[in-house]
């Protein structure tokens, strides 16, 4: 029997879990800093009791940037084994979290089945299920509804939950009064509001915000406090809506942690480049240095099949400024549900932009596969590089797209390699072309 219901409450009382000795060893530091940044609430080990494949991560002050990968089923696409397929690259290419944002149908088959294989963290939200597990319109779903399916989720082992709480009356006065371009974009936040509006009730995990902390906090689940109102386009950023939520998300970070329920913080969205840096410190103060999550952020609005880059640039800034973990974005955003292909094109620009930020940020022995493979550069030591990069195959399938005449060097430059010029006439060697024709 543990002698503590969650990682908030083992590391309040001094105690160093499992859990926090697997990440102390992972991010080379010393379990007794983990266990305080965990009891501050400046680092969360989202970790359900009833996961128990799970290798745990922590995210948030002083850790790597960790990356999520979304997948799930919809109304129009309901291949599971497509899903699953997904899941498997994203534990190959090293995600550290997997959010199952299914929305159709009975779809805890496929989570109890996620939470089963998976090392990563799961992450679901529990709104956009509420539907299908109930079987209700939105009208007819009550409070206690949306409450019944928290703990579905929690129960079936699902390491973070997203909970949009913030979009209560004030902020939703907010969002009224300063009008935007493209409203509310949060598929969760667009429904709590519509529920909001048609039954004239406050927001029911605002409401019962305490019952919802109770449940999670008996299988030490993390909130993930979303955001509703998060900008959908450039010109929506940084304003009122945006703004008077991440207050009321503040106020609850507090309250989550004071019932030593984990936190979370979701942020922006789409947000020009020069207002990123001063949105990551705003939210660091607002909502007391908890750790935080963003998506993207998307830094123009006209690339669509291109967002996956257009969010890397977003989220290596928002990395380098504060952000402590990163939404995957596809070339498929905004246009459909993506494939097997598209995922990896998201993985690998998240781990990018996470890596890039983790330079930028000077975190202890960040740039140590850089200058191992730089290393391997200079040696022109090929099955090295390919070993160290983050994707082996496609570097190697590229390499030997075009046969070369010196394997040594590769078709951009040949014999004509800096590196090879150089390292020859360091090594007292003639450097001739014509003669080697």
């Amino acid at each position: 029997m543990r002698e503590y219901s969650t990682q908030m409450e083992a590391a309040k009382k001094g105690i160093i879990t499992p859990e926090m000795k697997i990440v102390a060893e992972k991010e080379h530091m010393d379990a007794e800093a983990v266990r305080a940044l965990v009891a501050t609430g400046e680092v969360a080990i989202p970790c359900n009791i009833n996961h128990k494949s799970i290798s745990p991560e922590g995210i948030g002050k002083n850790m790597r940037t960790k990356i999520n990968v979304n997948l799930g089923i919809s109304g129009d696409m309901k291949d599971y084994d497509m899903e699953m397929e997904k899941v498997d690259m994203a534990i190959k290419f090293g995600a550290e979290a997997i959010m199952d944002l299914s929305n159709y149908g009975k779809t805890n088959t496929f989570r109890k089945a996620l939470v089963e294989k998976s090392p990563a963290m799961i992450g679901t939200v529990p709104m956009y299920d509420a539907i299908g597990y109930l079987d209700k319109d939105l009208l007819e779903i009550s409070a206690q509804d949306f409450l019944k399916v928290v703990r579905a989720h929690a129960e079936e082992g699902v390491d973070f939950m997203t909970i949009h709480a913030g979009i209560n009356r004030r902020a939703v006065e907010a969002f009224m009064r300063d009008k935007r371009k493209m409203n509310i974009v949060s598929r969760g936040g667009s429904l709590l509001f519509a529920w909001m509006m048609m039954t004239g009730n406050e927001n029911p995990f605002f409401e019962y915000y305490d019952d919802v902390l109770e449940i999670l906090r008996e299988y030490d689940v993390t909130i993930s406090l979303g955001d509703a109102l998060r900008p959908g386009c450039i010109d929506d950023a940084t304003d009122a809506g945006q703004i008077a939520e991440l207050i009321e998300l503040g106020a609850l970070t507090e309250r989550a942690w004071a019932k030593d329920v984990q936190v979370m913080v979701e942020g922006p969205g789409h947000m020009a480049m020069n207002e990123i840096a001063a949105n990551m410190k705003l939210q660091k103060r607002i909502c007391h240095n908890a750790p935080f999550y963003v998506l993207g952020p998307l830094v123009t609005d006209i690339a669509p099949g291109y967002d996956h880059i257009t969010s890397a640039i977003g989220g290596a800034i928002a990395a380098a400024n504060g952000a402590d973990f990163l939404c995957y974005v596809t070339p498929a955003e905004h246009l459909r549900l993506p494939d097997a292909a598209d995922v990896k094109e998201g993985i690998m620009a998240s781990k990018i932009a996470a890596h890039a930020g983790d330079i930028a940020k000077g975190l202890p022995n960040a740039t140590d596969i850089d200058n191992r493979m730089a290393k391997a550069r200079h040696e022109l030591d090929w099955e090295e590089m390919f070993k160290i990069c983050i994707d082996p195959e496609k570097a190697r399938a590229y390499y030997e797209s075009t046969p070369v005449s010196e394997r040594h060097t590769c078709s951009m430059c040949g014999k004509m390699c800096a590196v090879r010029t150089t390292n020859m006439i360091l090594n007292g060697e003639k450097v001739e072309f014509c003669s080697e024709k």
